[in-house]
């Protein structure tokens, strides 16, 4: 059972950064893609980043590309996602999700096997 524990979210103000970080307590990530989430009030749940097994590939949802960073720490069983620049429309909850494949299906990918409870990001002023 792959259940994410999803962290760093928060209230900031806009132009501010956060970072999110997941693990899966008691279970290896090393070979899965992991990808992060995001799911708006009244919005679609849509994808914003993927990262493949051993960092082959990094994906970017256009939303994002250029302030967004995901990046993945084995030894520390982290899947982080570094946030900077940060816009109002960026609150959503945030998720981390796999399929506990080895490669990312493709940002748009939003039905996973396993996803966490999210942590919320909040931009305001």
């Amino acid at each position: 059972q792959v259940q994410f524990v999803e962290s760093g979210g928060g209230l900031v103000q806009p132009g501010g950064s956060l970072r999110l970080s997941c693990s899966v307590p008691g279970f290896t990530l090393d070979y899965y893609a992991i990808s992060w989430l995001r799911q708006a009030p009244g919005k679609e749940r849509e994808g914003v980043s993927c990262i493949s097994c051993c960092g082959g590939s990094i994906y970017y949802a256009d939303s994002v590309k250029g302030r967004v960073s995901i990046s993945r720490d084995d030894a520390k069983n982290t899947v982080s996602l570094q946030m900077n620049s940060l816009k109002p429309e960026d609150t959503a909850v945030y998720y981390c999700a796999t399929d506990t494949l080895s490669n990312c299906r493709g940002i748009k990918s939003v039905e996973f096997e396993y996803r966490g409870q999210g942590t919320q990001v909040t931009v305001s002023s």
